[in-house]
């Protein structure tokens, strides 16, 4: 009896140890952040209430991310830190490479940390290929930002030697190809940038060190980059403007990061990511790629297309099938989350879409996630257990030897929360995007695309972003 209490008593003490471990979770993030975390961890908060609180709470980090989608802490080689690495094992040769977190749902974007000023702080950025403006949330100098969702100790807070004149050659190549609107050439150079999802941010030009993407007496080279110190939110569907401390502009014009680094001699004009669909991934600046596995498109000249990388004309297929949707011209942006098409072409796919879905067990489900949905006899747990239900789109790029940019289900469809499936292709021209069609972030998962200004080329290949570049 004595040794059955005293059993018994050891397990109750292992309960309350065990409880309190997890009751007090010693995590790196704030309290309040850390106690959403060991409410979800305990069973008192679900993940999508997680989610939306962590959202709300306005703090993020690529290892929160994870923490979201796993339930676990961050492997060391997914985490954002900046170092240039050489890469050999995909054949890149010498280039700065940047680990990538987070996924088209449910965090809508990927991003990566740089390290910015003196001394450096560090800041987390949405990864843009479709605008060449890099901007941070920023403090400017007697001035608070409005609209910032960063702690003001997280802010950039720049001296007055940082601000960038606008007869600096940058503050022109922003506002190409209209003229400069400066009347004084020594004044601050600003800048007003509107993004398609309502989101806009107003400041000025600065420059500083960003560490870690050079070498040798280059290894923190000076850049011009935005200090966001106005941001606004024009979309009632959106209540919290910005979870990332800003954007990476990764465009095509001579204010972009990758154009300023190739100017300063430090990398080749080419960028490059792979975004995993498992989530993470990585991005490149520079030169050296697996030219013999890479399908390659030209990027279109002209003054229109100055600051996207867009290529066509394209023909969309439908299961190996004509839609009748010929002679389209596309924009690469890792900054939209989805794929956008004019109405029109949007139309025309949807409808082959739910004809092809007919008679089969799906059937149409209203998501917050996105319009489209549709919901299964039981709940859908991941794109695997529904792919099969789609087909393949393609472009077909006609003006480069009918190259085929193939876009298996998992490249247009995200299996939401509450296990219904959703369509990750919208109507363009309803968000303001007229007849322009954007290939977003979903569209480029699991593949290696890249940018080669150099060469005025697009190209990609299959490949898998789970792996640690070597």
């Amino acid at each position: 009896m004595r040794k059955k209490r005293q059993n018994r008593k050891e397990e109750e003490n292992k309960k309350k140890k065990k409880k309190k471990k997890r009751e007090d979770i010693d995590l790196p993030y704030p309290p309040e952040i850390a106690g959403l975390l060991t409410k979800y961890l305990t069973g008192a908060l679900s993940k999508g209430l997680l989610l939306a609180e962590a959202v709300a709470k306005r703090y993020w980090r690529p290892s929160l991310f994870y923490f979201f989608a796993t339930g676990q802490d961050q492997p060391q080689w997914q985490r954002s830190t900046v170092r240039p690495t050489a890469v050999n094992g995909f054949g890149f040769g010498s280039s700065v490479v940047l680990p990538v977190a987070g996924n088209v749902y449910p965090f809508g974007f990927y991003s990566v940390e740089l390290k910015i000023g003196n001394p450096p702080k560090t800041f987390q950025l949405d990864i843009d290929t479709g605008s060449d403006l890099t901007w941070v949330q920023c403090d400017a100098p007697d001035t608070v930002c409005t609209g910032c969702t960063l702690p003001h100790d997280r802010r950039y807070k720049p001296a007055k030697s940082n601000f960038l004149p606008c007869k600096d050659p940058i503050c022109a190549a922003l506002n190409s190809p209209k003229s400069n609107p400066c009347k004084n050439p020594n004044e601050k150079c600003g800048f007003n940038v509107k993004y398609a999802d309502q989101v806009s941010v107003l400041g000025f030009m600065v420059s500083d060190n960003f560490h870690g993407l050079g070498s040798g007496s280059l290894s923190n080279p000076h850049l011009a980059f935005g200090c966001g110190s106005q941001l606004e939110n024009h979309s009632p569907d959106r209540p919290h403007p910005l979870t990332t401390a800003g954007v990476l502009g990764l465009g095509k014009s001579k204010a972009s990061m990758s154009s300023q680094l190739s100017g300063m001699g430090i990398t080749k004009n080419v960028v490059g990511h792979c975004f995993s669909g498992q989530g993470g991934g990585f991005l490149f600046l520079g030169a050296g790629f697996p030219e013999s596995k890479m399908t390659w498109t030209p990027m279109l000249q002209n003054s229109i297309d100055e600051h996207y990388y867009s290529s066509g004309p394209a023909e969309l297929l439908f299961g190996g099938e004509p839609t009748g949707a010929k002679g389209l011209y596309v924009i690469f942006d890792t900054g939209a989350t989805y794929t956008y098409l004019s109405s029109e072409v949007y139309q025309t796919l949807l409808n082959l879409i739910r004809k092809d879905l007919a008679g089969k067990q799906l059937r149409d489900v209203k998501d917050y996630a996105l319009p489209i949905c549709w919901k299964g006899a039981k709940p859908f747990k991941s794109v695997r257990d529904v792919r099969n239900y789609f087909n393949t789109l393609v472009l077909s790029f006609t003006g480069a030897n009918n190259n085929k940019l193939v876009l298996p289900p998992e490249a247009y469809i995200i299996v939401t929360e509450r296990g219904n499936v959703c369509l990750g292709i919208l109507n363009g021209t309803e968000v303001g995007l007229g007849i322009t069609n954007v290939i977003g972030a979903i569209s480029l998962q699991d593949k290696l695309v890249i940018y080669d200004n150099e060469n005025q080329r697009i190209g990609w290949a299959s490949a898998d972003g789970t792996r640690k570049p070597r």
